[in-house]
């Protein structure tokens, strides 16, 4: 990567693959850095599916989808990225399917659909019951090799590099030490920030590192108050926690209390859902509830990841009730961007969960987030094709603007707290944030979240903390500033919904 690149794309999960690869095509020098392997990534992880209405069901439309997302990021989406997302997602999962990747089908060809929580249909097409994002992945790192993209792994991306107000590339890191990547585009695909929390589903390269970077470099960050937590993670002793996909609920599987009644309707989105079993906990004393899968007819035969994840730790599907509780799952928010992909940093681009187009408001539904990738990833591509180098006001972006009746309320990341010890660790950190900021909020619990992120010691070579505690700060402000409850952000102490308040993104700059 000695000569100036057209893109460089930081990250390989979802959205940094489909660019590389798109980009390739037409013929740009691309570049992929990514601090693990290739396949190393989030992406990898995912279970559930990609949302798309493919044409199966005759009774499933594009805008029923539509209905379904905004619904569940309960009056924060912009209306126009949902529709980009829902319209074009379609089509991206096709060109999907054209590159390799294989989707469980029933004998006759079709795609096998299934329904999830929030969804009023049946539209997620999946890979070997709930290893979609594995396979994906794989279908894209085979794409990748076979074009003119460089990637280069074990490269950590530190900080980006800035002149005369552009984005000109990336600082980066490897074992050889320090160097400077100069490209004409960047693109932030680098996912989510799970590790922040002690219990999270996220593997342990999701420390926030674009949100971060784009923090340092004055970028505009909003909606990271909505952390969204998945309400069925596996409650065992290991790290990250595996996740029970919500394909299960939507195949009949059963939550149940301690005393093994059911108390919620299962298909609810994820808030709702993350709420009741956090509420039962609290109520029983007990740190999980229990996902009862025994309705489900040929377990291992339709999740054979899943019966291999439970044979491990000695459950059996077929007779016991699995522990379950929530766990860090999704950052609904990230870099502001518009609905290409730009931020307002010319040359500076961000796609996947590391940005916010206003798609997922303040709580993702279920399996949009791959399908997001697959279409923003791709539209960042196409706009620089085009010749596009600034952000329009359309997106997340209008609420800089003030545009489309959008507006946004302005914090620092740096709480400007003036604490003298620097005696937590990560771990420390981590526990702080669960307890204090987590499924539930209020105002003396973020203050004790604020107090711990403050005296977090980060040496001068730990690349990954600084950037959890840049992300972790900016998490905590925004959620002080937020008062009220809205979908992944649940305040005891503001318990309501405040339209006339707070229908608004808070906006965060390092």
């Amino acid at each position: 990567m000695s000569e100036e690149l057209d893109l460089l794309v930081a990250g390989s999960g979802i959205a940094g693959l489909t660019a590389a690869v798109r980009a390739a095509s037409h013929g740009l020098r691309v570049g992929v850095v990514t601090k693990g392997t290739i396949a190393q990534t989030a992406t990898g992880w995912a279970q559930g599916g990609v949302a798309a209405v493919l044409g199966n069901i005759s009774d499933d439309t594009e805008a029923q989808h539509e209905t379904d997302t905004l619904k569940a990021g309960v009056g924060l989406c912009d209306e126009d990225a949902v529709h980009v997302l829902v319209h074009e997602g379609p089509i991206r999962v096709r060109e999907l399917i054209a590159l390799g990747a294989h989707f469980d089908r029933d004998p006759d060809g079709t795609l096998q659909l299934a329904r999830e929580g929030g969804h009023s249909h049946a539209r997620v097409v999946h890979a070997g019951g709930a290893a979609t994002g594995a396979e994906i992945e794989r279908a894209l790192v085979a794409a990748t090799g076979r074009t003119a993209a460089a990637v280069h792994e074990h490269v950590f991306a530190r900080d980006l590099l800035v002149s005369g107000g552009r984005c000109r590339g990336l600082v980066l890191r490897d074992a050889n030490g320090e160097r400077v990547v100069r490209a004409r585009h960047v693109l932030l695909a680098t996912g989510g920030a799970g590790q922040l929390f002690s219990l999270t589903t996220n593997p342990l390269e999701a420390t926030g590192d674009g949100v971060a970077m784009a923090l340092r470099a004055g970028v505009a960050v909003a909606d990271v108050e909505f952390m969204q937590f998945h309400p069925t993670a596996l409650a065992v002793d290991r790290m990250p926690r595996p996740l029970l996909s919500e394909a299960l609920r939507g195949d009949g599987a059963l939550l149940r209390n301690a005393q093994g009644d059911r108390f919620v309707n299962e298909l609810e989105p994820r808030d709702i859902v993350s709420r009741a079993i956090t509420a039962q906990m609290i109520e029983s004393g007990l740190d999980h509830v229990f996902l009862d899968v025994r309705p489900i007819h040929d377990f291992a035969l339709r999740f054979p990841s899943l019966a291999g994840i439970l044979a491990g730790v000695g459950l059996d599907p077929t007779r016991d009730l699995l522990p379950v509780a929530p766990a860090a799952h999704y950052l609904s928010g990230g870099v502001v961007t518009d609905l290409d992909g730009a931020t307002e940093m010319a040359g500076l681009w961000a796609a996947g969960e590391v940005s916010c187009s206003g798609v997922h408001g303040a709580n993702r539904l279920a399996s949009n987030s791959l399908l997001d990738g697959l279409v923003f990833g791709a539209r960042v591509v196409d706009a620089i094709v085009a010749g596009k180098d600034a952000a329009e006001p359309t997106g997340a972006m209008r609420s800089l603007t003030g545009r489309g009746g959008w507006s946004s309320v302005q914090v620092s990341s740096n709480g400007g707290l003036d604490i003298d010890k620097a005696d937590l660790d990560r771990a420390a950190m981590q526990r702080a944030l669960t307890e204090h900021a987590g499924v539930l909020r209020s105002d003396d619990s973020l203050l004790e979240a604020e107090e711990a992120v403050a005296r977090v010691h980060v040496s001068p070579d730990d690349d990954e903390l600084r950037n959890l505690v840049s992300v972790a700060e900016a998490l905590v402000q925004a959620a002080i500033a937020r008062e009220e409850s809205r979908g992944a952000h649940a305040r005891v102490d503001f318990p309501d919904r405040d339209d006339d308040d707070f229908r608004l993104r808070i906006v965060v700059r390092g």
